[in-house]
């Protein structure tokens, strides 16, 4: 009876170099390649909850936008940005004056709000939001959907 040998792939090298770990913005700047955005690009996030706005935050600083994150209307005004990212639900103000205030300011706006309501919406859009999104899209591919709209609303 005959043996045969079970090749085993060899150990790796303790010494050899690990490959790179991903860099933590990558996922961040998935739909956004270099340049595509201008920088220092100045974006508003105009929304009340904390959490919410903390989120938005973070997304647009790890694609190389300047956020100025603002919790009431009366800020907006002196807000020197060029788009805005506009919570619809918010308590402090009105979500729909909201969008149409930036809008009145030449800002571009992209608007959040709950999937559901369909009115809002619509009200939204009409008031000037280039897009209503629901919570869920930006909660599950909130860098790849803002860095797509900022590079596309920011193109020569």
């Amino acid at each position: 009876m005959t043996s045969s040998a079970i090749s085993r792939p060899a150990s790796p090298d303790p010494a050899a170099p690990r490959p790179a770990s991903p860099d933590p913005s990558a996922r961040a700047r998935r739909g956004v390649e270099d340049g595509d955005l201008p920088p220092g690009l100045r974006v508003v996030v105009l929304a009340d909850d904390l959490i919410w706005s903390t989120r938005l935050v973070e997304t647009l600083t790890a694609l190389g936008a300047a956020p100025l994150p603002i919790r009431s209307l009366d800020r907006l005004a002196g807000a020197n940005a060029s788009h805005a990212v506009v919570d619809l639900t918010a308590r402090a103000y009105d979500g729909v004056a909201a969008v149409r205030a930036a809008t009145g300011l030449g800002l571009l706006v992209l608007a959040v709000g709950q999937h559901d309501d369909a009115a809002m919406r619509k009200a939204a859009l009409g008031a000037g939001a280039e897009r209503v999104l629901a919570y869920r899209k930006l909660f599950e591919d909130g860098p790849g959907t803002l860095g797509r709209w900022l590079a596309a609303t920011t193109a020569p």
